[in-house]
């Protein structure tokens, strides 16, 4: 088996296993018992797409693929505080 062959295999198996992730993830956030729990799904499921969005790009070779998920970690590193933030607070904004 070739190295090309392996590296294929290995992202095929990390794109599945992410992509079962996240789907697990949307179905915590359409059922959770509480607002904070929903609140936790919603960041990890971020961090699964970023997971497909970089492994999407090694496997294709495009250095943008990064940027787009760097700009996607940005934003929901943000989201994920603000919520956060609101939950405690009641107002984002002060």
């Amino acid at each position: 088996m070739t190295t090309q062959l392996l590296v294929n295999i290995a992202l095929g198996f990390a794109a599945v296993c992410y992509a079962i992730a996240l789907l697990l993830n949307a179905w915590r956030i359409l059922r959770p018992r509480d607002v904070p729990d929903r609140v936790l799904a919603l960041d990890t499921l971020t961090v699964n797409a970023i997971a497909l969005i970089v492994l999407a790009g090694i496997w294709t070779g495009r250095l943008v693929v990064f940027e787009v998920a760097i700009l996607f970690a940005m934003t929901g590193f943000i989201g994920t505080v603000a919520y956060s933030r609101f939950l405690l607070r009641g107002d984002i904004i002060e």
